[in-house]
């Protein structure tokens, strides 16, 4: 029987380096790897153990990764991190709105991955999710949800109302990489119009009122031609 208190991550991937690589990364962040090396075994194994988080790579033998990623996402919740030497800005957009929570091409830097990581991690524990409806506190950043409130260095900062649903939207899922056309809906409710022209807007706005630095933001992070990813301060 799955022990429920140890924090366990899957990973699918039929290359031997790129799995030591990733268990070598992720040595000091988690108590139990899990690996499989085909696309079937990887789902056996989500739906046995059912790991705090997955990394898939997309070449496997056996099956689309995609498609793994799609199996999976039925019926688990678990944050899903794709690893492809694939660069294409179509490919990352289509898994991302298939479900995948964030794609890292290869070679990837083992910082970044990490970092990567521990934020879906964060993410994946209850008290993260809570956060959306909750209150946080971001450090020069405090969101207060409930109370519709939002300071910054103590001072009030007033958000129009399509800023305050994408600073919902980003909070919801804080850490993942959302697409154009995810944030799109999750604001606009619509699936027509142009996502990356209303939202350059609307970004560049919120950045300026909640950022320290606009030009040099470290909340909002922009993912060139897929979306954006907002990143929880560790």
């Amino acid at each position: 029987m799955r022990n429920e208190t140890v924090l366990t991550v899957l990973i699918i991937d039929d290359e031997p380096q790129i799995r030591r690589a990733v268990r070598n990364a992720l040595r000091e962040e988690v108590a139990r790897i899990l690996e499989a090396e085909t696309g079937q075994e990887g789902i056996d194994l989500a739906a046995a153990e059912r790991p705090a988080l997955i990394v898939l790579d997309l070449g496997l033998p056996d099956r689309q990764g995609i498609d793994v990623c799609t199996e999976i996402r039925r019926w688990s919740s678990s944050p899903i991190v794709v690893l492809s030497a694939r660069h294409s800005d179509l490919e990352k957009a289509a898994l991302l709105d298939s479900g995948a929570d964030d794609y890292i091409t290869k070679p990837f830097s083992t910082l970044e991955f990490t970092a990567r990581i521990r934020a879906h991690l964060r993410r994946a524990r209850p008290e993260v999710e809570a956060t959306a409806e909750g209150r946080i506190d971001l450090g020069h950043l405090v969101v207060d949800s409930g109370a519709r409130k939002v300071l910054r260095d103590g001072e009030t900062v007033h958000l129009t109302p399509i800023e305050w649903e994408l600073l919902r939207a980003f909070l919801a899922q804080a850490g993942r990489t959302l697409t154009h056309r995810q944030l799109f809906h999750a604001v606009w409710g619509r699936a027509f119009g142009d996502p990356q022209q209303y939202l350059r807007v609307h970004v560049a706005n919120l950045r300026r009122k909640i950022e320290q630095d606009a030009v040099r933001p470290r909340l909002i992070l922009t993912e060139p031609g897929v979306g954006y990813r907002f990143e929880i301060p560790g």
